[in-house]
């Protein structure tokens, strides 16, 4: 399973599907920006886990992106204090491991 920024979802998707890895693609949100997301659930066989995790690794890199935060509202002579820019870092992947003991598709 692995958290990925929504801008990598659809390459990551491709590049899993080409080397023939099953995925369920499922929106979340989450994070200090309340930001969309995306979860990727790919089951495979442990002989192939270093592939899939190498390959999430080399698609789904960090960045730094600007974004505004909105400061609660401060009154100054009836004025409020405008958001201000930071730099911030998005992308890269947040990835689990789990065991599967059964796997039934019907």
């Amino acid at each position: 399973m692995a958290i990925i920024h929504d801008e990598d979802a659809y390459t990551m998707i491709d590049t899993l599907a080409e080397k023939g890895f099953m995925v369920t693609k499922l929106a979340t949100t989450g994070g200090f920006l309340r930001a969309g997301n995306t979860t990727l659930i790919c089951g495979t066989q442990d002989e192939k886990l270093e592939e899939l995790v190498n390959l999430i690794e080399a698609k789904c890199r960090s960045r730094k992106q600007v974004s505004t935060i909105n400061t609660p509202p401060v009154y100054d002579n009836a004025s409020l204090v405008p958001p201000f820019p930071i730099e911030i870092t998005v992308g890269g992947a947040t990835i689990f491991v789990l065991n599967v003991e059964d796997f039934r598709k019907v």
